[in-house]
């Protein structure tokens, strides 16, 4: 926990980030279902609202609780990019231009709609939108221009030690089994690294602190 970012984690391994603005808190990924409960609960303790909830992208470990939080925060803004919100709806279809493979991963969808879609350079309370695709078509990655933490969704990891997941990487392999395409997956991975930032919250692992030297290693370990 920072004075901006509040990491709530389910079985140690799968994260939401509560981010604090002016006007209340972002949630960023609802984790599996089952997972409202620990959120509000969460941001009850910070004596904040709920205002938005922006997620990554659409995979079910991502996603799982967003029907249920939606129903319990009446109004709540609703953010993903347009890409992935098709995959909020099932459908897996690729564009022309994208790399011709498989969608991977749970996408169970979702019956709430996004209130809005993001474009990487939109800005979500103090967070940009960062094209991050690779994982999904079309996740994004939130940078916090306050203090430059990156919530870098899927494209590392950090249970055991920072890692790429453009293949499979032990000693935490599920989320690399589950990336659609990993030479996109790895160029976000040395573009996110290019940003500089101060701290990496991850969808699965701790944050990381001064993460610059680990983000170089995964990426020497997968080149």
């Amino acid at each position: 926990m920072t004075p901006s970012i509040t990491r709530i984690s389910r079985f140690g391994f799968v994260n939401a980030y509560l981010i604090a603005e002016d006007d209340g808190l972002t949630v960023v990924d609802t984790m599996l279902p089952g997972s409202a409960k620990p959120i509000l609960r969460a941001a009850e303790r910070l004596g904040a609202p709920i205002v938005r909830i922006a997620l990554t992208h659409a995979h079910g470990d991502h996603i799982g609780s967003l029907d249920a939080l939606a129903a319990a925060l009446p109004g709540v803004e609703v953010l993903i990019s347009a890409r992935d919100a098709r995959l909020l709806e099932k459908d897996k279809s690729l564009d022309p231009g994208e790399p011709q493979v498989k969608v991977r991963g749970s996408l169970p969808g979702a019956k709430t709609r996004p209130t809005r879609t993001l474009a990487p350079g939109d800005t979500v309370g103090s967070l940009e939108v960062i094209a991050a695709p690779g994982h999904t078509p079309g996740q994004v990655a939130f940078l916090d221009r306050r203090d430059r933490t990156l919530l870098c969704a899927d494209a590392y990891t950090t249970i055991g030690r920072v890692a790429t997941t453009d293949k499979m990487r032990l000693p935490f392999p599920l989320a690399s089994m589950a990336t659609w395409h990993g030479p996109t997956e790895l160029e976000t991975a040395r573009a996110l690294r290019a940003l500089e930032p101060a701290r990496l919250a991850p969808g699965h692992g701790k944050i990381v602190d001064a993460p610059l030297a680990a983000m170089d290693a995964a990426i020497a370990k997968a080149a």
